[in-house]
């Protein structure tokens, strides 16, 4: 069984960066997809569509939910965007990166930590031998407790 190439990320240091590639496209970059892009630039992490549109802490203004919804969609659409789902929440959000990233969520505290996908093929590999399966991690993060929160079980607290 063979791992289906990855698709390489699209590396975006800046809106103006984005908005280059969307008019090398033929679209524009509406004021609300700014409002978005913005929104994930100035966040510590991966957000949800809501974070975006309630303003992230007054970074950035508010907008319409569904109005975000739609932007993040198209942008996804162009590879400038990416989701996952961690648990039983809401999807997340961030931008692709110069390198393909994965996620490890802490199912305790909510910390996501991003790693570059490499970093996780001794995983792949292993399940692929012993299961005969290729996974991949980029939609559905790893879940379990960060080192901090391993470690608070550990002593019971």
């Amino acid at each position: 069984m063979t791992e289906a190439p990855r698709r390489p990320p699209l590396a975006f240091t800046s809106v103006e960066d984005i908005a280059a590639a969307i008019r090398d496209r033929g679209g524009r970059l509406t004021a609300a997809r700014r409002l978005v892009l913005s929104a994930l630039f100035a966040a510590e992490g991966p957000v949800s569509a809501e974070q975006i549109a309630q303003g992230l802490d007054g970074r950035v203004v508010p907008s319409d939910i569904s109005s975000v919804y739609r932007n993040l969609e198209h942008l996804e659409g162009l590879g400038v965007v990416r989701h996952m789902h961690v648990g039983h929440g809401p999807g997340l959000y961030a931008l692709e990166g110069g390198t393909e990233r994965e996620f490890l969520v802490c199912e305790r505290c909510g910390r996501v930590e991003a790693v570059e996908a490499a970093r996780l093929d001794p995983v792949r590999d292993a399940i692929r031998t012993s299961f005969g399966f290729v996974p991949r991690f980029g939609h559905f993060p790893i879940v379990g407790l960060c080192d901090r929160c391993a470690a608070d079980e550990l002593s019971g607290s």
